[in-house]
């Protein structure tokens, strides 16, 4: 049986990653200008950079989406129009838009503009899909929240409208993004895209109990020799709680967070029969659903992360890549896929709610930082030199004898660093630190192949 092969769309915070993405197997990027987009910082889309990404995309036969997928305040609605009507003249392939008011507006001006339902409308349900179709919505980015058990009746119940599912990075808390720590605490607005990703602080916990008339959590002393940590371990042990199994004791408490910056103020946790949806997600991995997606017919598997590198963009598109093409031809899932997702950084690995696991599963309390442990992006080859000899851009520490793997296009390899020469012929033994530029010994690379520096002991375990 033959399947239709989903489309790739990976994030472009800049045209180097839009090139790296396209390089690597992705079918489309997704980009945004600053103002109207949920990615202020480490985006370089202006308007100059938007139309060379859309003109090279054309070119390679790939497509290029605009992000407009903000929930604006009123005056960026009385700005809209008039800043995106340059941009529509240049011929997107789509628009990714979320708020109804904007999205109405470029429907009335531009009716023949396809437009990209955004995952912060938080379409969860078919009824909501066929009311977009109405208006004219040609695409729905489904919500974070769903399993492919609901993504598949979305499917079944919606057959000629487009549906778009993210497989890979930040799982943002309180439904799909809408998260209000950032603007409390540094009057900062996620959905005007200046997220401080206040939910990765460090955070202690404390006890609570709740005040009988007013019904608010208050800080109470911890009394006798309670172990919050012995406690969360047993939690671990007993709790069967997202969807339909029996809720733990210990989750009808209430507590208080503590931010390690902020002493005094206090935030309270509340839990309900669904599980808890805040504080340091671990990241999204669905490589090893990538076959049931498939198999459901979704058109569009997203990758998340406009401020991530062009290391990030490459491998990520690479892996993916390839798990879409083994599920077309009908190829069985390569666990390697997985290990090789280790190499990036990440905050620990979760499917989401793809699959319905036990809430605690969703959350990452042990680490709150990036966690790379298998190899590290090291270097980029900038140019190739004669006899065998590269030009690269450090960006991290490695030496002579570091064992590397080289990372393009048209395939991955592993090679023994032999020979290293600072870029006046000094013979070096280590590259140290960032952003140096060195000659090393390396047959066969690439003009903008990535090196990763594998961490020999953890690749034996």
């Amino acid at each position: 049986m033959t399947r239709s092969a989903p489309e790739l769309l990976l994030p472009a915070g800049s045209l180097d990653r839009m090139r790296a993405a396209y390089d690597y197997g992705a079918d489309a990027v997704y980009a945004g200008q600053p103002r109207y987009s949920l990615r202020a910082r480490n985006n370089e889309f202006r308007i100059e950079q938007i139309q060379q990404g859309i003109e090279e995309a054309h070119a390679r036969g790939k497509k290029f989406f605009l992000t407009s997928n903000l929930l604006p305040h009123n005056d960026k609605v009385r700005t809209y129009l008039r800043d995106i009507e340059p941009i529509i003249a240049m011929r997107p392939d789509a628009l990714i838009m979320a708020d109804p008011g904007l999205i109405m507006q470029v429907r009335e001006k531009w009716p023949e503009v396809p437009i990209h339902l955004s995952v912060q409308a938080n379409t969860t349900n078919f009824m909501a899909v066929k009311f977009w179709q109405k208006v004219g919505v040609t695409r729905i980015i489904l919500s974070r929240e769903l399993s492919l058990d609901e993504i598949e009746k979305i499917r079944q119940e919606c057959p000629d409208m487009e549906i778009e599912v993210f497989v890979h990075g930040a799982l943002c808390i309180a439904y799909s993004g809408r998260c209000l720590l950032s603007g409390y605490f540094n009057r900062r607005d996620s959905n005007q895209g200046a997220c401080t990703n206040a939910c990765r602080w460090n955070y202690a916990t404390q006890p609570a109990a709740v005040d009988p008339n007013t019904g608010e959590a208050m800080a109470v002393a911890m009394e006798g020799d309670f172990n919050f940590n012995k406690a969360q371990e047993d939690e671990n042990e007993a709790f069967a709680g997202c969807g339909d199994g029996k809720r733990h004791p210990k989750a009808d408490q209430v507590y208080l967070l503590e931010e390690k910056e902020r002493p005094g103020q206090l935030m309270p946790i509340m839990e309900d029969e669904h599980g808890t949806y805040i504080m340091n997600s671990k990241d999204l991995r669905a490589v090893e659903h990538v076959q049931r997606l498939v198999q459901i017919g979704v058109d569009s598997l997203k990758i998340e992360g406009r401020t991530k590198s062009a290391y990030y963009v490459s491998r990520t598109a690479q892996v993916y890549r390839r798990a879409i093409d083994d599920a077309v031809a009908g190829r069985p899932f390569n666990p390697e896929l997985i290990t090789e997702l280790e190499s990036l950084s990440n905050r620990g690995y979760t499917a989401g709610f793809l699959e319905r696991r036990p809430a605690n599963d969703y959350q990452n309390y042990e680490t709150g930082s990036s966690q790379a442990l298998r190899s590290q992006y090291v270097a980029e080859v900038k140019s190739v030199q004669d006899g065998g000899w590269v030009e690269v851009e450090t960006k991290n520490r490695f030496a002579v004898g570091d064992l590397l793997e080289v990372v393009q296009p048209g395939g991955n390899r592993k090679v023994r660093l032999e020979q290293m020469r600072s870029l006046d012929g000094e013979v070096l033994q280590v590259a140290a630190g960032s952003p140096l530029r060195v000659r090393i010994a390396l047959e066969g690379a690439q003009g903008g192949a990535l090196l990763a520096r594998v961490f020999e002991a953890a690749a034996t375990v």
